[in-house]
């Protein structure tokens, strides 16, 4: 069974940087489209944005132009490099593959205090 392992998470004040890595057990990263997401409490997962097998990289209006997905298929892991955080940025960040997820990891708290 696949595993999906997200990192990098932490605690940084508002304008802060974090990068977040993915990394599967198989090459589920470079033959899939990928997807960042991220969840609150009492909240539903969100989608983040998402990087295909081809490199293009699509991200929601709230992220765009701070945060960058990347690859890096020699090592099946996804990266999302997060700039400028602000506090709505809060949140457990998983990775999954767009079409057919796999099993969730168990995300990676990241908490941007203001």
């Amino acid at each position: 069974q696949v595993q999906l392992v997200e990192s990098g998470g932490g605690l940084v004040q508002t304008g802060g940087s974090l990068r977040l890595s993915c990394a599967a057990s198989t090459s589920i990263t470079s033959d899939n489209d990928m997807g960042w997401y991220r969840q609150t409490p009492g909240k539903k997962r969100e989608f983040v944005g998402r990087i295909s097998s081809s490199g293009f990289t699509y991200y929601i209006q709230s992220v765009r132009g701070r945060f960058t997905i990347s690859r890096d298929d020699a090592k099946n892991t996804v990266y999302l490099q997060m700039n400028s955080l602000k506090p709505e940025d809060t949140g457990v960040y998983y990775c999954n593959t767009l079409a057919n997820p796999v099993a969730w990891g168990q995300g990676t708290q990241v908490t941007v205090s203001s």
